[in-house]
């Protein structure tokens, strides 16, 4: 993954609060930052399935990013939360599309590694849906 502050054309979500689930610190924190230089004024980080399901009854986020495998563990409970709440989200997986259960196929998906580019583009579809 790498940030890509050079490209002018991306989007800005400023304001925009974001809820990232993601197992591995350093991925968490690169995805942060990949947020932040895009305008997103609040960034949560939580690793686990158990965590991110209490973060989402303290706060609604505007958009989430979520990691498919945490430590070995799927992240649906946390994704079927957000999808009752009406909380758009994407995944990010290193399997791509293949990663996700097929219930989950018609989601959007990043797949690791991945730019900020790639990532605000995908946000942008999910945040465009009505």
């Amino acid at each position: 993954m790498s940030n890509d502050n050079a490209d002018q054309s991306l989007p800005n979500f400023d304001r925009l609060n974001v809820l990232i689930v993601e197992d591995e610190a350093i991925i968490s924190f690169l995805i942060e930052d990949m947020l932040r230089e895009l305008g997103c004024s609040t960034v949560r980080n939580v690793a686990g399935i158990d965590e991110a399901l209490t973060a989402l009854d303290e706060e609604r986020p505007d958009v989430a990013v979520l990691d498919v495998n945490l430590d070995g563990v799927e992240v649906y409970p946390v994704a079927e939360r957000l999808r009752e709440r009406g909380v758009p989200f994407v995944f990010t997986t290193g399997y791509g599309a293949d990663g996700l259960a097929p219930a989950w196929a018609h989601m959007p998906v990043v797949q690791k590694p991945f730019r900020s580019e790639m990532l605000a583009r995908a946000l942008e579809a999910v945040l465009a849906k009505p």
